[in-house]
């Protein structure tokens, strides 16, 4: 594989990373999340190399190599490889169609910093490759057999809502998505005044590794027990509280509180999709507080250093809401300020959480942006 600025790339991909307003772990519960794309991605380079089944990666960042037999693909010990190890596995099963490539691939997005760059490297790759080779799939199976990537490969059980964010965004407007239905409706955001601020912890999590796939464990154990009263029930989607009182002395008393959580959660979902169509700013701001104290303390995959950002904003008029992201242990909190203060909120809060921590503060604002899309062809490849 040439390594040097003399590949010529037939085709380019650019695959956004993601926020999500509101909606923690209620997507693999088969609930309602309200994220979007960002204008941060992951840049793919394509070309065919003509061989038959031999691809060759490059990562500009890292500075690693990965080269792929697409007659003999396998889980790798190293588990960044696995996320383009999994895509190519799910393609392979779906079109007989692919043949050797060289992919080069760089990304503005932090490992572990609760972005997505996992769903921006699945889908991007997968967008890419139907494209280079003509597969025919649609937007629907990109995002779900990115989605299989990562639970076979990677060992995430994750749900479905980074991978169709991923894709299916939009400039300046924000997903409703169902995640049972994978149906969604698209709401424009006018912050006004007011700008997002993505804080970086630099604390790394790993989801595969962490409690998120226990998370998912206990929301299933709590369903296990309500089926046996109301077997209509798959899963907390179909849950209310009355429901889940039900079995209170059944279940312990953290299964109980997992539940709740994300039932809670998506009655906050529902409220704050009118209150961004209503461009009722403050309360939708005050729901990103209400999200965190029940990941805070019901659902229990914070940290202190997200604890520390979110409660550190409270305190400032100017900011009206925060939130942390992603999976949880670490990663970014998302933040509403005032435009007219956010220099001196990042230099306020970044000294602050360096003397709490000895860590240094990443800050960046961000704009809702369009999903995974084609930079370049110079073929007939769409």
């Amino acid at each position: 594989m040439n390594k040097e600025n003399t590949f010529i790339p037939e085709l380019i991909v650019s695959s956004p990373g993601r926020i999500n307003f509101m909606g923690g772990h209620t997507d693999y519960n088969n609930g309602f999340v309200l994220p979007t794309a960002i204008d941060k991605k992951i840049r793919f380079e394509f070309k065919k190399n003509g061989t038959a089944d031999t691809c060759n990666f490059y990562s500009r960042n890292y500075d690693k190599s990965l080269r792929v037999d697409l007659n003999n693909i396998s889980p790798s010990t190293e588990n960044w490889e696995n996320y383009i190890l999994g895509v190519l596995h799910q393609l392979s099963k779906r079109s007989d169609k692919i043949r050797g490539f060289d992919c080069f691939f760089s990304s503005e997005l932090a490992i572990g910093s609760g972005l997505s760059s996992s769903a921006a490297l699945e889908c991007g790759l997968a967008y890419g490759v139907n494209s280079l080779f003509e597969l025919g799939l649609s937007k629907k199976d990109i995002t779900v057999l990115s989605r299989d990537a990562e639970h076979e490969y990677v060992g995430t059980k994750c749900g479905i809502m980074d991978q169709y964010a991923s894709v299916f965004s939009e400039t300046n407007k924000i997903l409703f998505l169902d995640c049972q239905s994978l149906e969604h409706s698209i709401i424009p955001i006018d912050l006004v005044d007011y700008k997002i601020l993505i804080l970086n912890t630099n604390v790394e999590h790993n989801l595969a590794t962490s409690e998120y796939n226990v998370r998912r464990q206990q929301c299933e154990e709590g369903v296990a027990f309500i089926k046996k009263i109301h077997p209509h029930v798959s899963s907390l989607r179909d849950v209310n509280l009355d429901m889940l009182e039900e079995v209170k002395d059944e279940v312990s008393k953290i299964v109980f509180q997992r539940c709740q959580y994300i039932i809670q959660e998506n009655k906050r979902v529902l409220a704050a999709a009118e209150f961004l169509k209503n461009n009722e700013l403050n309360e939708f701001g005050d729901l990103l507080y209400q999200c965190h104290d029940g990941i805070r303390y019901k659902y229990e995959v914070s940290c202190d250093e997200l604890d520390f950002l979110v409660d550190f904003s409270k305190e400032k008029e100017y900011v009206i809401g925060s939130r942390m992201m992603g999976g949880g242990f670490g990663g970014c909190t998302v933040n509403i300020v005032h435009k007219d203060y956010i220099n001196a909120y990042t230099e306020e809060v970044g000294l602050a959480y360096k003397e709490r921590f000895n860590i240094d503060l990443d800050a960046f604002q961000v704009m809702p942006s369009k999903g995974t899309s084609i930079e370049f062809t110079e073929s007939k490849v769409s």
